[in-house]
C-alpha cells in the first residue's frame, strides 16, 4: 500500500524538491547582480552547471543515452527552447521593465496546460482543476513587483521578445512530457545540458560584457559563487524532467510556478525583507494550490 502510494506520488517529490531547489535559487540569485556579473556570463555558467547534473543523469541510467534520430530531434526541441528563451530574456530585459516581463512569461504554464489538454488529452479532477486555477493567480502574484523600474523602456521590440519567452518556455514544458512518452528522463536531460552548452557562443558574443567580465579581477572567486547558485537552477531542472515523466504536465506545470513563494519565505526569514500585500496573497494562494494539486 506505501510502495503504491510512493509510486503514484514520486512526480510530487520530484516537483517540490524544484520547486525547493529554484525557490532558494531565486532568493540567492541577487548575489550575483550585486558582484556585477552580466547575465549572459549567468547563463554560460548555468550552462556549465548543467554538465554534473548531466553526468549524475547517465550514472543513473547506467551510461544508457538514447541518441537515434527522434531522441536526438526531441531532447534538443526541449534543450533549445528553454535555453533559447532564457537567452531571449536576457535581451529583452535590455529593452523593457522587468515588473512586466516577468508576470507576463510567469504564465506559460497557460500554453503548457493548453497543449497537454488538447494534444495528450490530459484531465484533471475537480480539486485539481481548482488547484490549478488558483495556482495561475498565485504564480502571478508572486511574480508582480510594487517598485518602480529605473531603466527606460525603450521601443516595442522587448514586448515581442518577452511574447517569444512565453511561448518557448510554455511549448518546451509539453514537449517535455511528450518526450517523456518515449525517452528516459536522463536522456532528455542530457539533451538538455548539451544544447545549453552548444549555446555558449552564442550568449559570449551577444555584447562585450562577458568578454569584459572575464577580463577583470576576481573573476574566479565571482565565477565559482554564480556557479553554486546556478547548479541549484540545474538540479531543479533534472527533477523537473523527472516530475514530467511520472506526473501528468496539466498539474506539474503550474505548481512548477510556485517557486517563488520558497523565495519569498527565505527572503523573509534569512534576508529580513518583508514581502507586500501581493507576495502574501501569493504565498496563500500557492499553499491552496500545492494542497489541491496533490489530491
Amino acid at each position: 500500500m506505501v510502495n503504491d502510494f510512493m509510486k503514484n506520488k514520486l512526480w510530487l517529490l520530484f516537483i517540490l524538491i524544484t520547486v525547493l531547489t529554484w525557490g532558494v535559487w531565486g532568493a540567492f540569485s541577487g548575489y550575483q547582480i550585486q558582484n556585477g556579473i552580466p547575465d549572459t556570463v549567468v547563463y554560460i555558467l548555468w550552462a556549465l552547471s548543467m554538465i554534473p547534473c548531466a553526468i549524475v543523469a547517465l550514472c543513473i541510467n547506467k551510461g544508457r543515452f538514447l541518441h537515434d534520430a527522434k531522441s536526438a530531434l526531441l531532447g534538443c526541441t526541449v534543450g533549445l527552447l528553454g535555453a533559447g528563451g532564457q537567452l531571449v530574456l536576457f535581451k529583452a530585459l535590455t529593452l523593457g521593465p522587468s515588473y512586466i516581463i516577468y508576470p507576463f512569461i510567469s504564465m506559460s504554464p497557460v500554453i503548457v496546460i493548453t497543449l497537454a489538454a488538447i494534444f495528450l488529452r490530459e484531465k484533471a479532477t475537480r480539486w485539481q482543476i481548482a488547484g490549478i486555477i488558483v495556482a495561475l493567480i498565485a504564480i502571478l502574484l508572486l511574480s508582480l513587483e510594487t517598485g518602480q523600474e529605473g531603466s527606460p523602456v525603450s521601443g516595442w521590440l522587448w514586448i515581442v521578445l518577452a511574447v517569444l519567452v512565453l511561448f518557448a518556455w510554455g511549448i518546451q514544458g509539453f514537449f517535455m512530457k511528450f518526450a517523456n512518452n518515449s525517452m528516459d528522463a536522463e536522456s532528455i536531460f542530457v539533451w538538455m545540458a548539451l544544447t545549453a552548452l552548444l549555446l555558449i557562443p552564442v550568449a559570449y558574443y551577444m555584447n562585450g560584457d562577458a568578454a569584459a567580465f572575464f577580463a577583470g579581477e576576481q573573476v574566479l572567486s565571482k565565477s565559482l559563487a554564480c556557479f553554486g547558485i546556478q547548479i541549484l537552477n540545474s538540479i531543479g531542472a533534472l527533477t523537473l524532467v523527472y516530475a514530467y515523466r511520472y506526473g501528468k504536465a496539466v498539474i506539474v506545470s503550474p505548481m512548477e510556478g510556485l517557486s517563488p513563494m520558497v523565495t519569498v519565505l527565505l527572503s523573509l526569514i534569512i534576508l529580513s525583507v518583508i514581502p507586500n500585500p501581493l507576495q502574501i496573497a501569493g504565498i496563500c494562494c500557492a499553499a491552496f494550490a500545492m494542497y489541491a494539486l496533490s489530491k
